[in-house]
């Protein structure tokens, strides 16, 4: 039987309400979703990282499947307040990602000051407008960033108010399409394991 299978039973016998699947390729949330609906997909999606795009995200939309996506400021380098002097304590993943070496950061920073000129004009800070495109991009997508300061979590939660128009989202979409990014996701060993 498979985990999917075994989900099934679970959500038979009423001990499972909800199935959701993290960083799948669109061929497992196939098979999953015809043995048991798939109710969400938790994957990186940002600004920064659009690769959904490409052939998740209409996946999702065709089957109904909500998308929860982690990282949607990310990592921080898109709030406007990472630049290429900072330092990362070595408990902090950050400092070994690829995107994250002070190479990757300054060229990275493009992206980081055409955000930063969107929100001066709306009003607003970069993670409220990041958070705000991708509200903006379907109804199906809860992004969920992650914070330990209250301060941060309003400043996020208040994302959810900023109206974005048509015109904003060309002018957002265009900028981080302008930008080649620079490093990979994770290292090579780590990118291996999500690739599985």
């Amino acid at each position: 039987m498979t985990i999917t299978g075994t989900v099934a039973d679970l959500v038979a016998a009423g001990k499972v309400k909800y199935f959701g699947l993290s960083e799948a390729g669109v061929d497992v949330i196939r098979r999953a979703h015809a043995v048991q609906p798939v109710t969400a997909l938790q994957s990186e999606y940002s600004l920064w990282w659009r690769e959904p795009e490409e052939q998740i995200l209409p996946t999702l939309i065709e089957l109904g499947i909500g998308f929860v996506p982690f990282s949607p400021l990310g990592k921080g380098f898109l709030t406007g307040t990472i630049d290429a002097k900072t330092s990362f304590a070595g408990s902090d993943l950050r400092g070994s990602l690829p995107r994250f070496t002070e190479q990757a950061r300054a060229a990275n920073a493009v992206l980081v000051e055409s955000l930063s000129g969107i929100a001066a004009r709306k009003g607003a800070t970069n993670a409220q407008i990041a958070l705000a495109w991708l509200l903006a991009r379907h109804p199906s997508i809860v992004p969920i960033p992650g914070t330990t300061k209250i301060a941060r979590l309003l400043e996020n939660a208040a994302a959810a108010d900023i109206e974005l128009g048509v015109d904003d989202i060309a002018e957002i979409t265009a900028a981080a399409g302008k930008v080649e990014i620079e490093g990979e996701r994770y290292p090579e060993q780590m990118q291996r394991w999500i690739n599985r």
